[in-house]
């Protein structure tokens, strides 16, 4: 046999005849894995830098308030003023209580709880849902895609302080997505055990996580809720797509408790108090254009950042890999098609239709009401809120993946079709050109290429943000001891220098001390009557 190289994609391999048949996608299947170690290793340093910084995290805006309201009041005493006169979330104050229990140490070790906790659940999602369509897993190429997806949701935009390192916003906004995508395990494995005890288990779970999302994060409910009710139709038995209502039940258990949550949430004295500051305005003509408006801005500063083409280009690599590995087909299997054996053309059809249908608009929508949100509660510049933003960057992220994957598996079923393969020998078929060979290495090296380059593209912000990390912990530690030694010695007032850090609120950011919330947590933090500017 002679020798190949990787262009040349038509590499020859034996058949059982002990004939010399050709495999076209054999390089492709040499090579994939090594650019998915390749990628997975860039992402993955990439997130282990964001979560060792957790270490090097200190209290700046409303972590002053929580550090001394935990300490003094403990976690139900914090649970019930936020019930009462902040802002009604009840989940978000009982986590916030958890958290600072132990002063900082819960906060600094938040972001790697984050970055293992949304990764594993990605994981083991991705890898539930190529089993129930039983294709094949490959390893490597998921842990690249979901290692692709968290650098970028946590270092792509414009926030990165917030959205990973600063534990009030991800409590609100990161953490939710991860309850999201456990939630859904838990219903998966629920349904693949068929016991009614699990799945009943799993339904009243659903209701009872959903309540607490409810009082967590308004922007996350509008997004779970408009994918939770439209999985729950899609999932419908008279769609021909499950054999019972379990899934369909599920997604109501989780709406229903999304809207008591809500309503209990927006009943709350505290959430009436904060509605109180900022009367919300009927909604008019000129209102809703504003809303729109905002909303574009805030798509516009998501687009303008072209590292989310690697969801994308990661989902290629992903699909690819799927399809080009070894796979035994089974009862039940999906065709080569993507429509399951044992479906009817019309209704895999319109299913699949749906599927690759129903993310953009729901994504829109998720996102035009958090914009709606934002501008009722926090006005014209509520939309440069971008912590917020994570309730649809999440699911956005997730449909540029599965839009590439289902792309690179329609390129990689092409590659092993019976077609691809007309040069082997004795086939009958005309031998596929060179000029197509090079250009499916082509196609795999660009894919590549944009997964490596989007990865690069996050390393200056990753620098930026370990640089402001680092320098802020190492001169707020020698303030936080000066000011120690002036409390211990009978001070009842003290000096503070602000230190900024992630567009994020200081101790006088207004010239009225009364109006200065973050001066007096900051008060209340050292146990001293005021403090006054370094």
């Amino acid at each position: 046999m002679s020798r190949t190289t990787l262009s040349d994609l038509g590499d020859a391999r034996m058949s059982d005849d002990g004939e010399q048949s050709t495999d076209p996608a054999r390089g492709l299947r040499q090579v994939l894995p090594w650019i998915a170690l390749v990628i997975a290793a860039g992402a993955g340093a990439l997130l282990s830098v964001g979560a060792f910084l957790g270490l090097y995290v200190r209290p700046t805006s409303d972590d002053w308030c929580a550090l001394w309201k935990t300490r003094d009041l403990g976690v139900f005493g914090i649970t019930s003023d936020f019930y009462l006169t902040q802002n009604g979330r009840v989940t978000n104050a009982l986590l916030t209580g958890l958290l600072y229990s132990d002063g900082m140490r819960g906060p600094k070790l938040l972001p790697a709880f984050l970055v293992v906790a949304l990764g594993s659940g990605l994981f083991l999602l991705a890898r539930a849902t190529l089993r129930a369509l039983r294709l094949p897993f490959p390893a490597a190429a998921v842990a690249a895609a979901v290692l692709v997806l968290e650098a970028l949701l946590f270092f792509a935009g414009t926030r990165a302080y917030q959205v990973l390192l600063w534990a009030p916003a991800t409590i609100s906004h990161t953490l939710p997505s991860v309850l999201g995508v456990w939630a859904v395990l838990s219903a998966v494995w629920a349904a693949r055990s068929r016991r009614r005890w699990a799945r009943g288990t799993a339904v009243g779970t659903a209701a009872l996580l959903g309540t607490a999302a409810g009082m967590l994060s308004e922007p996350f409910v509008a997004m779970s809720g408009l994918v939770a009710a439209a999985a729950g139709v899609l999932c419908l038995p008279r769609f021909g797509r499950t054999r019972d209502r379990f899934a369909s039940t599920w997604c109501a258990a989780w709406c229903l408790g999304l809207v008591i949550g809500l309503v209990l949430l927006t009943t709350s004295p505290g959430a009436r108090w904060r509605r109180a500051q900022q009367p919300k305005e009927p909604l008019t003509l000129s209102g809703a254009g504003e809303t729109v408006r905002d909303w574009y801005r805030i798509w516009e500063t998501i687009g303008g950042q072209w590292a989310y083409v690697g969801a994308l280009a990661a989902g290629v690599l992903l699909g690819l890999a799927v399809a080009l590995s070894p796979r035994r087909p089974r009862d039940g299997d999906v065709r080569a098609d993507g429509e399951d054996a044992g479906a009817g053309r019309a209704s895999g059809g319109t299913f699949r239709v749906a599927v690759l249908v129903l993310p953009l608009p729901l994504i829109v929508l998720g996102s035009l009401v958090a914009a709606y949100g934002l501008r009722s509660g926090y006005g014209p510049t509520g939309w440069t809120y971008a912590r917020t933003w994570t309730s649809f960057v999440v699911p956005f992220l997730l449909a540029l993946c599965g839009y590439g994957a289902w792309l690179g598996y329609r390129l990689g079923r092409g590659l092993t079709s019976p077609a691809a393969a007309g040069d082997a020998p004795g086939s009958g078929a005309p031998p596929s050109p060179p000029g197509l060979r090079a250009a499916r290495l082509a196609a795999l090296v660009a894919t590549g290429a944009v997964a490596v380059a989007s990865t690069v593209a996050l390393v200056p912000a990753v620098r930026t943000l370990t640089t402001q990390t680092v320098a802020r912990s190492l001169a707020w530690d020698r303030q936080d001891a000066r000011i120690r030694a002036e409390v211990a010695a009978g001070r009842s007032e003290v000096t503070y220098r602000p230190l900024h850090i992630g567009v994020l609120a200081e101790p006088f950011f207004t010239k009225v001390y009364e109006k200065d919330w973050a001066a007096r947590c900051t008060a209340g933090y050292y146990g001293v009557d005021r403090i006054n500017p370094s």
